[in-house]
């Protein structure tokens, strides 16, 4: 089975959270996992987040990156979603940023893994199927 992984369900993965458990078991099903290209900045960004102001071990952080960074098996560029993202913001209380990941999984027709509710709620409404 092939996935589109967000951002947060990646670094909840090699944070190990208390999801994380469940989330591994859904990530060893996967065939492949697709990202936009965005997810590098982001879980980045979550990561570095984690070190300033969760007081996480620097080393623990450069690991859970590097381990982060080995999960996607493709990466799309984002700049063919763009306009699809836009016009979804505008109806929606969703990021953009958050919206890459559900239109990739609506162009792919594959599942979004997700561990966000306003995310998982627009992709109910817009009949995008998830995984979480």
């Amino acid at each position: 089975m092939k996935l589109v992984l967000d951002a947060s369900a990646a670094v909840t993965c090699v944070l190990r959270t208390s999801s994380a458990r469940r989330l591994d078991a859904l990530l060893a099903e996967a065939d492949a996992l697709v990202v936009p290209d965005l997810f590098v900045a982001e879980v980045t960004n979550a990561i570095w987040k984690c070190r300033v102001f969760g007081s996480l071990d620097p080393a623990v952080c450069e690991a859970a990156l590097d381990d982060v960074l080995q999960l996607p098996t493709e990466i799309v560029p984002s700049a063919g979603l763009a306009i699809e993202v836009y016009h979804a913001a505008r109806t929606t209380r969703c990021t953009a940023y958050d919206l890459f990941y559900a239109i990739l999984a609506r162009r792919l027709s594959v599942p979004l893994l997700t561990l966000d509710q306003k995310l998982r709620r627009y992709c109910n409404s817009a009949g995008i199927e998830i995984v979480a």
